[in-house]
């Protein structure tokens, strides 16, 4: 099974010029191998992640890997992670989900103790992620092999100890599907809940039909409502249709009463956010 791993927007914005610091854990994965030895240019690694940077948005794949894998080899978190998103995504460098999981095992390795209120804590808890999503299938024909107790140990970090709301949902799914632990929709609701108070629309969207359909809590019919129209509000309408297929569901199940209690709740909540 995947789940789904949608990633913060604001990594982005945070992989120029910020370090990390140290933590652990218990099975330190291997350094991933160089591309080629660092330029003789950079003169620190902020230079080198800021030449990365540069190099990437200017289409410069290869050069924007060699310059920040000159900055991972000093241990940079942020460096560490853009690497393992382009090796897992194939972006500019070639598919490789063993040299993407051992970046981001190098990450968790030395920063899980990480403040959750650190700049780089997103990064952190991504790479948590990341590592739950791998050991939920494993890596094929590597050392990499299907642990979905692994799979829960990481995404249950990430969501509790720095409140990451892709772990959230990621955790969720797996007790709502009994995924190496028993099947649990309470559990999977407070999760959702969790997750979905941050804008997660996978995470409304399933929290919204839980509580439409009463699947192992209270039905709750409006409120449900409200987390599914969040949810097809802000879905993507081309990946996400199973969110708007709920949705019109669940609508056209509704009542007058639950319709209009529904969208008090929604008012309620946008007035919370402002």
């Amino acid at each position: 099974m995947r789940i789904s791993n949608p990633l913060t927007a604001a990594v982005g914005a945070l992989i120029v010029g910020l370090a990390g610091t140290a933590g652990a854990l218990d099975a330190p994965a291997p350094r991933p191998k160089s591309l080629s030895a660092a330029p003789p240019s950079f003169g620190s690694v902020r230079e080198a992640v800021r030449s990365g940077v540069l190099d990437y948005n200017a289409g410069n794949k290869l050069g924007a890997a060699r310059a920040l894998e000159y900055a991972a080899g000093q241990g940079h978190a942020l460096a560490l992670w853009k690497l393992g998103r382009m090796y897992a995504d194939g972006d500019g460098v070639p598919h490789d989900d063993l040299k993407a999981f051992e970046y981001f095992s190098k990450i968790a390795d030395e920063n899980a103790e990480e403040s959750p209120n650190s700049p780089n804590a997103s990064v952190v808890a991504s790479a948590f992620v990341a590592l739950g999503t791998y050991f939920l299938d494993g890596i094929k024909g590597t050392y990499v092999k299907p642990d979905t107790a692994r799979a829960h140990e990481m995404f249950r970090f990430a969501a509790s100890y720095f409140g990451d709301s892709n772990a959230q949902y990621n955790l969720a799914r797996l007790y709502l599907e009994g995924t190496g632990v028993e099947p649990d929709a309470r559990q999977a609701a407070r999760w959702f809940n969790l997750a979905a108070e941050k804008g997660h629309s996978q995470a409304q969207a399933l929290l919204g039909h839980l509580l439409v359909n009463g699947e192992g809590v209270p039905r709750q019919p409006a409120r449900g409502l409200m987390w599914l129209t969040l949810a097809r509000d802000a879905a993507d309408p081309m990946k996400d249709k199973w969110i708007s297929d709920l949705y019109q569901k669940a609508l056209e199940r509704a009542d007058d009463s639950d319709r209009q209690v529904a969208l008090a709740y929604l008012e309620q909540f946008l007035k919370r956010k402002r």
